[in-house]
């Protein structure tokens, strides 16, 4: 306090007594947040009873994040703390939304390990505004569609508009970097215009229901599902998608090829539930025929595109929605067994006879120890070899072949696998298909696999063992034809393997996308494993 009587505070004082430094004090009296009430003699500031309050309401401001203006308006009274807070608090939720995208932007290079070439254009697209990243999509979509009559399909497209939350995620930003990439790609448009192509051809008659594909954006599979009363438009169409997706899939996770006789059932039971979706379509099938097929299929085929799919899938990221369900497990199956099955056949039980469980054990010994044979002499220079096979390496025909085992294995136990396209070879092959024989072994004499029936067609467990033989065999010949090895093999059980085989797949079409070619004729001579490898469509010459 100053000495002279009037109560004063000198500068030191008031900083002694609110704790606030003296630079600060004076830093903000020349601001006129903290006018000196008098001067000493020497010039020396000085302040009244009111400063320390007055001190403390600058101090929690400033605090607070709030700007010397703003303070100054306040501490004289032109604005009430009210109103600043609030012109404050707006302001910060602005600042902490350029924060949360920036650590955003931050978290998704590190993820992506992005190049120091692409931040720029990262950081400009996810500071985008809405509308900004809206007039991308309609962009997109105006080319896409132009010159194409689906208005429908047009507006279900804009409606969905990748809106990017205040707080997004690394995965909604990277989701959004990649999209924004995406639509720029000429595959995308190119699909999305045969999509709207196809709805545009294949339109129902006015008043006789939509496209799913046109109002429904759950999925891209579900274009070809169609009713007659809007109302009752979504239900069916779910259902229907829903039925497929989930047939197609126990069909692979039982290991039916879609070429077999075992996927005839399966069609025919979503012919039935497709058919009368179709209803309002032009001239929609009646019954299930080489005509009914030929159409579903086309919509299969129209509604495979990877881009659109890939399209939804960034989209529902970026918006924070379930992603739509994936279609391309059950979607290819149904392809493939539409091309094999043109038309409807009554299924042959005969196929699932004459399996003696006891004589396929025996056979799965024998086959799998001969392969077990060639799988040890595979050197890992040997991994890169062509084999005879679909074009793959040697690398993957054994993983190939350790998933078969794997997956019959999942099935004796109830619960088929799902993941087809892992790495299920590791880094030691001879390990891996080893211990798959002996898991697969233990699980058919374990379970009762080869006296039980599995799938709603009730196929016997020794069949499907012995679909395993047979796949071990022939995949055994690709080993020992790709690495020079001879190719007689399990000659105590190749004979009754090859006549399983013709059993099993002889009624199989060989078309296009059929598991196998056309059969081959066997040189003079040829091993049993050579007639086997011919019938089912390679050259054992």
């Amino acid at each position: 306090m100053y000495e002279d009587g009037t109560g004063l505070l000198t500068i030191g004082a008031l900083a002694r007594l609110t704790g606030v430094p003296v630079k600060t004090i004076r830093n903000w009296s020349d601001q006129g947040l903290l006018p000196p009430a008098a001067r000493t003699p020497a010039g020396y500031r000085l302040y009244g009873p009111d400063a320390p309050a007055r001190l403390e309401i600058v101090r929690s401001l400033r605090d607070l994040g709030i700007g010397l203006a703003a303070i100054r308006s306040v501490v004289d009274r032109e604005r009430t703390v009210a109103e600043t807070a609030t012109q404050w608090a707006d302001a910060l939720d602005a600042q902490i939304r350029t924060l949360q995208l920036q650590r955003a932007v931050l978290r998704s290079v590190a993820a992506r390990g992005s190049a120091a070439e692409e931040l720029p254009h990262m950081t400009e697209l996810a500071r985008l505004s809405a509308q900004e990243r809206r007039r991308i999509v309609t962009d997109l979509v105006e080319d896409a569609l132009d010159g194409v009559h689906a208005p429908a399909y047009r507006s279900g497209l804009l409606a969905a508009t990748p809106d990017l939350p205040d707080d997004p995620t690394p995965e909604q930003i990277g989701a959004w970097i990649e999209l924004a990439a995406l639509v720029r790609a000429p595959e995308l448009r190119a699909a999305l215009r045969r999509l709207a192509e196809h709805s545009a051809r294949t339109a129902p008659a006015a008043g006789e229901g939509s496209t799913l594909g046109e109002t429904d954006l759950a999925g891209p599979e579900q274009s070809a599902v169609r009713v007659t009363d809007p109302a009752r438009h979504e239900q069916a169409a779910v259902r229907v998608a829903e039925l497929m997706r989930a047939r197609g899939e126990e069909a692979v996770a039982a290991g039916i090829a879609p070429d077999s006789p075992a996927a005839e059932p399966v069609l025919a039971e979503l012919m039935a539930a497709w058919i009368p979706t179709q209803t309002g379509t032009p001239d929609p099938p009646a019954e299930d025929g080489p005509a009914a097929r030929a159409r579903l299929l086309e919509q299969l085929e129209c509604a495979a595109e990877p881009a659109v799919e890939r399209y939804w899938q960034l989209l529902c990221t970026v918006t924070g929605r379930p992603a739509p369900p994936r279609w391309d497990v059950a979607g290819t199956w149904a392809a493939a067994a539409l091309r094999a099955h043109p038309g409807p056949s009554e299924l042959d039980r005969s196929v699932f006879d004459a399996t003696d469980p006891d004589r396929v054990l025996y056979a799965y010994e024998q086959v799998t120890r001969d392969v077990l044979a060639l799988v040890a002499a595979v050197r890992p220079e040997d991994l890169a070899l062509p084999t005879p096979c679909a074009g793959w390496t040697v690398r993957q025909l054994l993983d190939h072949m350790v998933w078969e085992n794997l997956m019959a294995t999942s099935i004796a136990e109830d619960a088929p696998r799902t993941d087809h396209t892992a790495d299920h070879l590791g880094d030691d092959h001879l390990a891996a298909f080893a211990d798959s024989v002996r898991a697969a072994r233990a699980a058919f004499t374990g379970s009762g696999m080869l006296h039980r029936s599995y799938g709603p067609y009730e196929a016997p467990g020794a069949m499907i063992v012995q679909q395993v033989v047979v796949e071990l065999l022939a995949h055994g010949w690709d080993l020992a034809r790709a690495t020079g090895a001879p190719t007689v093999l399990a000659p105590e059980v190749a004979e009754e393997t090859l006549a399983a085989a013709r059993r099993i797949y002889g009624a199989a079409p060989r078309t296009a996308g059929s598991s196998f070619a056309r059969e081959r004729p066997a040189p003079a001579g040829a091993s049993v494993a050579d007639r086997l490898a011919a019938f089912l469509g390679r050259d054992p010459a």
